[in-house]
């Protein structure tokens, strides 16, 4: 398998270097793949900027994150529970089509429909009133003064072009068959997508009908994923690519010595942490039987005392990482300096292991991407062998991104006994982390908990969120929210481990904006 990848991955290269290039062709690589074209499969950094490109929202974010107009040219909020959305006139999609209300509403209903992994980005009972074919009202059982904050990832689809080719619901990620709206696109935005293929190249060209004004000088995009750092590396050093995501650590220093290449490096919002299923009554992937060790607040507080986050600071991510107490980066949330990290101790991980019963510790599966986040697999490997000093022996599962998340996620059936993910919240609020993250599965009246992988529950920290949401003072918001994360706190319900950084390898033709987020977008590139 390994010899596989490594002759794919040459494979890549060798099709980046035969194709005929224009001065102002871009070359990408990531180590991640593009799985779908859908909007609607899979909710991730990576996949959400490409088709960004393509796709756009009613909402979009600049290039310091602050929320601008998008297809929406303006909103208001008449009354607590009404926002009137006003549509940009003009636009048209790559198929020709007008952009209308009518695009609106279908895609908000596609994306709360069985199969979305985006059904957060509109409440579950929100009603779209169509006012005129450029107006919308949005009607809320309850005020929600964040309401558009998630919408510029939200991309809105063609209803005309979606039900024409059979892809009126959505893709789920566990679909093993592609559909139409999988293997191709029809946005708004200021690319289109001229081929794809995935897991080998897809290429995108500018859109010369895009409403809006072109920041970038680029002729044509083509994104290749190469998930061997080692191949990566030396196609950017080589000049076969312009830019790579990410440069492992390791390489920074390599990689900067380079005459005609760079690394661009700043703090990222994204918060990689481990997870453990609290829902089953029964682990998946577990000797123990007939009931759940993580239902055990001790265990999980073993769990998470046995994890010695310096070490992996130091030795894994080479100091480039901030570890943390809290699901949410610092600095999207004031009062997270109130919370310090419990301290690493297996010896308090053992006792508490035997006081819960399991004085010879037990065996549990772990899933964890092995493309998608900074030193991912390496994190998860160091997890294995901490853990197993407490005695916890684990079974590591450790795959590609396309396959992790089809298992794990909802459209999955959540298939996982521990994991470990990264979270950026969309609306970059705490919110997003208390409602998506740490709510409640079982609320079958709203999307709360849609990736909340393990289950985790505990209604009085729902109840904050909610009060979280309608808040307005942004004093006794903070408080609010407070109070939410120490409940996850007290519970050890989630194991935080670290904020990672950002490292984009870049030609020094090349000129990008980096976000925090991660996005690497099209339109704020340009090339010499």
């Amino acid at each position: 398998m390994k010899l596989r990848s490594m002759l794919l991955a040459a494979a890549a290269v060798t099709l980046l270097a035969a194709s005929p290039l224009s001065a102002k062709t871009l070359r990408y690589a990531n180590q991640g793949d593009l799985k779908s074209l859908d909007p609607y499969t899979l909710n991730e950094t990576t996949t959400n900027a490409h088709l960004g490109n393509v796709y756009e929202g009613l909402t979009k974010r600049g290039k310091d994150l602050a929320i601008l107009p998008g297809l929406a040219e303006r909103w208001e909020t008449p009354e607590p529970t009404r926002w009137r959305i006003y549509l940009r006139k003009g636009v048209k999609f790559q198929s020709g089509d007008d952009f209308t209300a009518d695009d609106v509403i279908f895609s908000a209903d596609r994306v709360r429909a069985t199969g979305s992994n985006f059904t957060t980005r509109v409440p579950k009972d929100a009603k779209f009133v169509k006012i005129d074919d450029h107006t919308i009202d949005v009607v809320l059982s309850s005020p929600n003064p964040i309401l558009n904050s998630q919408w510029d990832t939200w991309y809105i689809m063609s209803k005309k072009w979606a039900e024409a080719n059979g892809s009126a619901a959505p893709t789920p990620a566990s679909a093993t068959t592609p559909s139409f709206a999988a293997l191709n696109a029809n946005g708004t935005g200021p690319f289109k997508i001229e081929s794809h293929q995935p897991g080998v190249k897809t290429v995108f060209k500018p859109n010369a009908g895009w409403w809006g004004k072109p920041e970038h000088n680029l002729t044509e995009v083509i994104f290749t994923p190469i998930s061997s750092d080692a191949t990566r590396v030396a196609a950017l050093l080589s000049g076969e690519v312009d830019i790579i995501e990410p440069v492992p650590i390791q390489d920074i220093q390599r990689v900067n010595s380079g005459a005609n290449v760079q690394v661009l490096t700043g703090p990222e919002l994204r918060t990689i942490f481990l997870g453990m299923d609290q829902m089953r009554d029964e682990l998946l992937e577990s000797n123990v039987k007939g009931k759940n060790p993580f239902k055990d607040k001790r265990v999980r507080e073993a769990f998470y005392k046995a994890i010695d986050i310096e070490t992996i600071k130091t030795r894994v991510m080479r100091g480039l990482s901030t570890p943390s107490a809290l699901m949410i980066a610092p600095e999207l949330f004031s009062l997270s300096k109130d919370f310090t990290r419990p301290k690493f101790d297996v010896e308090a991980s053992k006792k508490l292991l035997a006081e819960a019963g399991y004085p010879n510790g037990f065996e549990v599966g772990m899933d964890c991407p092995n493309d998608r986040y900074v030193n991912d697999g390496p994190i998860c490997q160091a997890v294995v062998g901490m853990l197993a000093r407490a005695g916890i022996k684990v079974n590591l599962n450790a795959q590609p991104k396309a396959q992790y998340f089809a298992k794990v996620l909802k459209s999955g059936g959540f298939k996982t006994s521990t994991y470990l993910l990264g979270w950026t919240p969309g609306t970059f609020d705490s919110h997003n982390v208390l409602y998506d993250i740490m709510g409640c599965r079982d609320d079958a009246t709203s999307n709360r908990g849609e990736t909340n992988l393990g289950g985790y529950c505990n209604k009085e920290l729902d109840k904050l969120t909610d009060q979280v949401l309608v808040e307005s003072d942004k004093a006794k918001r903070d408080q609010l929210i407070k109070q939410a994360f120490q409940i996850a706190y007290d519970d050890y319900a989630y194991v935080p481990l670290h904020q990672q950084a950002l490292a984009w390898g870049v030609a020094k033709s090349v000129k990008v904006a980096q976000r925090a987020d991660n996005s690497v977008l099209l339109q704020w590139i340009t090339k010499d």
